[in-house]
């Protein structure tokens, strides 16, 4: 129900944080490191969980026969009886619920901006999928993704640095929007199933062709954005490491292009879509950290 295969994205998003600190001179502290990783993995697993939950009691996973499983369409351990709806609750309740105490020790170690981000990044976890807001179900999903891993982002550079800073909140934008567009191709196979529910996810409201242009255009704005901030002498030149991500995206954007309508032909594409956002966070973490080094 946690979802492993996709807390890497979440690894990887704490690993770029932790390098603008350590480019910028900011030092490196390990056992603040470990925190903050742990912590931050845990929101992302208890974030999947309550998703499970909720889509278990709108119907959504259970009328889903065209998931592209483990990539959409939910765990289903509880559509395949392996565990109770119950019981996905009470596991997304221990997982959260125990962030808070995590939290405010770590945020007594680091400073009081540390439960800002972590208060934004509960309420989103829990606002995306549970009522009344149901995020993921008024075509807002991806917006919510975007800025959830942009404060882990901002969060693991805060605890290194123990302040705010404007280089990594520019920067991690272009991440953010890579993985908005985890959710959105995820959405093309789930579509069926979140309209018959009353799910009205972006892929719902737009409908494949436009969603799928609607990808092309984020994957490039991010890359973008990116560019522009090394332009505009906001990260360093090296940053443009990140770059190498592009081609990923645009094979993604191809692929998702020909076969919108063929969802059950989109894994490859949803697989170069996670790619895509792991390697450009590691690779922009990499760029940042040979300045270090040198």
């Amino acid at each position: 129900m946690t979802r492993p295969h996709f807390l890497l994205l979440t690894a990887a998003a704490c690993v770029l944080g932790m390098s603008f600190a350590v480019a910028c001179g900011c030092g490196f502290d390990p056992a603040r490191a470990a925190a903050t990783m742990v912590l931050a993995i845990m929101a992302h697993a208890g974030a999947n969980v309550l998703n499970d939950y909720h889509d278990a009691r709108n119907g959504a996973d259970a009328a889903n026969q065209q998931g592209l499983y483990p990539f959409s369409g939910g765990a289903r351990l509880i559509q395949q009886g392996q565990v109770s709806a119950l019981d996905t609750a009470r596991w997304a309740a221990l997982l959260l619920l125990l962030l808070i105490p995590a939290g405010l020790l770590l945020a007594v170690k680091t400073g009081g901006g540390l439960l800002l981000i972590g208060m934004a990044g509960l309420f989103l976890a829990w606002a995306y999928s549970a009522p009344p807001f149901k995020l993921m179900s008024r075509g807002l999903g991806e917006v919510t993704a975007a800025v959830a891993w942009w404060l882990v982002v901002l969060g693991a550079d805060y605890v290194q640095r123990r302040h705010f800073f404007l280089i990594p909140a520019v920067s991690a934008v272009s991440f953010g929007l890579l993985v908005a567009n985890i959710l959105l191709i995820a959405g093309f196979a789930d579509a069926p199933s979140d309209a018959q529910v009353g799910k009205k996810t972006l892929v719902v409201r737009m409908g494949a062709r436009r969603a799928a242009w609607l990808y092309l255009g984020i994957a490039l704005a991010a890359h973008g954005w990116l560019a522009l901030g090394v332009w505009l002498l906001i990260p360093p030149t090296t940053a443009l490491w990140g770059m190498v991500s592009l081609p990923l995206s645009l094979a993604a954007a191809a692929s998702l292009m020909h076969h919108a309508h063929a969802a059950q032909r989109l894994q490859p594409a949803m697989v170069l879509t996670i790619a895509a956002a792991v390697v450009h966070a590691l690779a922009v973490s990499a760029g940042l950290m040979s300045l270090a080094w040198g």
